[in-house]
C-alpha cells in the first residue's frame, strides 16, 4: 500500500466530510470535524488526510487546547476517522504519526487524546490518570484510562494540574460522553 499523506486545505472539506461520514457511518463526527475547521478557537490547528491510489481514505485533526495558569504549548487529537475498506491497514497509525512528527517540529509540547485506550498506546499515548489533568468535563472512572496523553519533548507534568481548555466547538458535553 502507497499512502501519501498531507495537509488539508479549505478545498478539501468535502473530501473530509466523506472521509467521515463514510469512516462513523453517521454525521456526528463530519458535523463536529467541520464545525472545528471553522473555528477560530481551534487555532492552531493541523488537519491531514491520507490517500490511497489518488483517494482519500483517512483524515485526522488536532487542535488547540491548553492547560490553564502553564505556558505549555497543547493539541488535542480529535477526530481520527479511515474509510472503512482501509481501517486497520495502517492508515489511522500513520496519520497520528505524522501529525505527531508535525506538532513537535511546530513547537507542541503535549497532545491529549479521549481515544480507545488499547489502540492510542501503540503509538505513545499513556492514560492521564492518576495526574490531576481533568478533562473538560468529567470522565466516568470505567473509562479514565481512555483520557491519554503524549509528552513530545522533554516537558515535565509532575507538578502540573488543571482541567484541559479546549476549543469552543469541541468544549460541548456532547462531545465527553460515549
Amino acid at each position: 500500500m502507497t499512502l501519501e499523506i498531507r495537509q488539508t486545505t479549505m478545498s478539501d472539506l468535502n473530501e473530509i466530510v466523506r472521509v467521515q461520514e463514510e469512516s462513523f457511518g453517521y454525521v456526528k463526527e463530519a458535523d463536529l470535524t467541520r464545525d472545528l475547521l471553522h473555528d477560530p478557537t481551534a487555532e492552531p490547528r493541523l488537519s491531514l488526510l491520507a490517500f490511497e491510489r489518488g483517494e482519500a481514505t483517512g483524515h485526522i485533526l488536532f487542535t488547540a487546547a491548553k492547560i490553564p495558569k502553564t505556558e505549555f504549548v497543547c493539541s488535542i487529537l480529535a477526530p481520527l476517522a479511515v474509510v472503512p475498506k482501509s481501517q486497520k491497514q495502517g492508515v489511522g497509525g500513520s496519520l497520528i504519526e505524522a501529525g505527531l512528527k508535525m506538532l513537535r517540529k511546530s513547537g507542541v509540547n503535549i497532545v491529549f487524546v479521549l481515544g480507545h485506550p488499547k489502540y492510542y498506546p501503540k503509538f505513545g499515548f499513556t492514560p492521564i490518570h492518576p495526574l490531576p489533568i481533568n478533562a473538560p468535563y468529567p470522565i466516568p472512572d470505567e473509562y479514565s484510562d481512555a483520557w491519554m496523553i503524549q509528552v513530545l519533548d522533554d516537558t515535565q507534568l509532575s507538578s502540573v494540574s488543571g482541567t484541559v481548555v479546549v476549543s469552543e466547538k469541541l468544549s460541548k458535553p456532547q462531545h465527553w460522553r460515549e
